[in-house]
């Protein structure tokens, strides 16, 4: 990859969430593990302390877009 992942990054980061874990259900992922799997990214360039609750509902619900594509 060559992207560098930040927080800001939410679609970016949800189709590496996906990729990484298809038969996930985003929805059902804790913030708190939703936290540690993005900062596990390869690819994660971001201060882990700058999340917060938008920025992590937004990379939810990319991950979620790519998973309900994934599910048709």
């Amino acid at each position: 990859m060559t992207i560098k992942l930040t927080w800001d990054k939410a679609e970016d980061i949800g189709i590496e969430l996906y990729e990484a874990n298809p038969d996930m259900d985003p929805l059902q992922v804790r913030f708190t593990d939703l936290h540690k799997m993005v900062i596990e990214l390869p690819g994660f360039a971001d201060d882990p302390l700058k999340s917060n609750e938008p920025k992590l509902v937004a990379i939810q619900m990319a991950w979620y877009e790519e998973y309900k594509e994934g599910q048709e």
